[in-house]
């Protein structure tokens, strides 16, 4: 009975636990896109789109704004 018991809850907490990391870890990645043009330029390429310095700088531009801002969305 214990040993059920003690699976759900570990799970749960893996989860949840895991859920944060996974955040953390995304938001991170995104920091580094806003301070590195390559990096979302070969991110953007692996999407299959092809960017130009341009769109490059719009789309830094969009995300730091977004950042500021995190609880507002259009």
């Amino acid at each position: 009975m214990w040993t059920v018991i003690i699976s759900i809850i570990t799970l749960i907490v893996g989860a949840v636990g895991g859920f944060f990391v996974g955040v953390y870890y995304l938001r991170k990645q995104l920091e580094k896109m806003q301070n590195d043009p390559e990096m979302l330029k070969k991110m953007a390429k692996q999407m299959g789109y092809n960017m130009n310095n341009q769109q490059l700088s719009k789309a830094q531009n969009m995300m730091k704004n977004q950042q500021q801002r995190p609880g507002k969305r259009k």
